[in-house]
């Protein structure tokens, strides 16, 4: 059977369907008696010589069910536990799995059947995605995925991206037996985050940012307040003390718009302890500046590919709200209050195509005798596969004494770095 004929039946028993009160997702035998009727006739025309017959009928009809009561054959793809990321482009499906391997799906599509499908996605949440609005992101299957879906015309034909994140939840003792981090490493980071630390993940995409935000959201004391703002809710750590908030997109009128940077100004008047933004990309990084000056941690993912380019982009993204505030006292307010940056890597094994995702360093920021960034690292990484060691060096002053503090029977942070004590998680 060929794509014309196909996405022709399905074109046909979408107008059929229309107007006829059946609930695809409800009425599912309704359908298929109606899509049985659709491909009957198909097959009575096509050997009265008005088009090719199909060679499996059946077949053909339950493609068309899936397609018209789901999600079609993403369906398969979503409910599975081993598939990270599907990504659509037009008529072509392809699929990343737990493993790293990047694989296509087997059973052809269409872009309409496609676009179908992500529109069903889209019809459970209050985003939506049309000529006026053709960039979306929103929570789907029960918030356990994020959809960025881009239509035409600012993409020249369908592009989406499934991200499944219900595995991410975890915990730096997951991380520990994932190879991500050494028990030492885990231990500083469990007590930093004690400590009310200010803290930077950094990495390129797919390095596991989200899943190590997690990890130390987890290491924070249950009776820290904790306010979580995002602009699609990919973090899930259950919170005693606390709440997630996420950004909602204008109305049909352009109205009622509420944005990360709004988010992050509202929970500054919340009394938290730690403010956490789960990916900083603009103005909401200024908000930040404030944050960190009123006396709470803060914690965030940046894109980058090192650690220094990690604070330059909260600086750019700072400087974006255009609230003109000089480059330089940016700089002062981010270099006197960040304590560490956590920078992240991933890799494919050339053989077997696995994905290996590592810490590579976490860098301590030190005081500098300029409106600059200083920093020194605690725990470096030569290369991915390689051991994470420790430098030898501490953190500064401020810091240790404040990690110090949170330490049980008189251990401090350097016993913490050389594996000679630590803390839950």
């Amino acid at each position: 059977m060929t794509t014309d004929v196909y996405e022709s039946l399905r074109r046909q028993a979408l107008r059929r369907l229309d107007g006829t009160g059946i609930d695809p997702a409800s009425q599912t035998d309704a359908v298929r008696e109606l899509l049985e009727a659709t491909v009957e006739e198909y097959q009575r025309k096509a050997h009265l010589g008005d088009g090719r017959s199909l060679v499996d009928p059946r077949a053909t009809v339950d493609r068309l069910v899936r397609s018209l009561t789901g999600t079609g054959p993403l369906n398969e793809l979503l409910v599975r536990d081993d598939v990270e990321e599907v990504f659509i482009e037009g008529d072509r499906v392809t699929y990343l799995e737990a493993g790293g391997a990047l694989r296509s799906l087997a059973v052809p599509t269409t872009e309409q059947e496609n676009r179908q499908a992500i529109e069903q996605l889209m019809a459970t949440t209050d985003r939506r995605l049309d000529a006026s609005n053709p960039i979306a992101q929103a929570r789907i299957l029960g918030g356990s995925a994020r959809l960025t879906a881009v239509i035409p015309p600012v993409a020249d034909r369908l592009s989406a991206t499934i991200r499944r994140y219900a595995l991410r939840r975890q915990t730096l003792d997951s991380l520990v037996s994932l190879g991500s981090l050494d028990e030492p490493a885990a231990h500083f980071l469990a007590a930093a985050m004690r400590a009310n630390a200010s803290v930077i993940v950094s990495g390129p995409p797919g390095a596991g940012k989200t899943s190590f935000l997690s990890a130390l959201i987890s290491a924070v004391p249950i009776d820290h307040c904790i306010r979580a703002c995002e602009e699609v809710r990919e973090l899930h750590v259950p919170l005693l003390h606390g709440s997630y908030y996420e950004a909602r997109p204008p109305s049909l009128d352009g109205t009622g718009e509420i944005t990360l940077r709004d988010l992050v100004k509202t929970t500054l008047a919340m009394r938290p302890d730690l403010i956490v933004v789960g990916e900083v990309r603009g103005a909401e990084a200024f908000e930040l500046t404030r944050a960190v000056n009123a006396g709470c941690g803060m914690a965030c993912t940046v894109h980058a590919n090192s650690a220094a380019d990690a604070l330059e982009a909260l600086v750019n993204a700072a400087l974006m709200a255009g609230e003109n505030v000089p480059e330089r006292v940016v700089r002062k307010v981010f270099s006197s209050s960040i304590d560490l940056v956590v920078h992240l890597d991933r890799v494919a094994d050339g053989d077997s195509g696995v994905v290996r995702r590592e810490t590579v360093e976490i860098r301590a920021l030190v005081p500098a005798l300029h409106d600059d960034f200083s920093s020194e690292p605690i725990f470096i990484r030569e290369a991915i596969g390689r051991p994470l060691r420790w430098t030898g060096a501490a953190p500064p002053s401020d810091l240790a004494g404040r990690i110090d503090r949170t330490l049980p029977g008189g251990t401090r942070v350097v016993d913490v770095l050389e594996g000679r004590g630590g803390v839950s998680w």
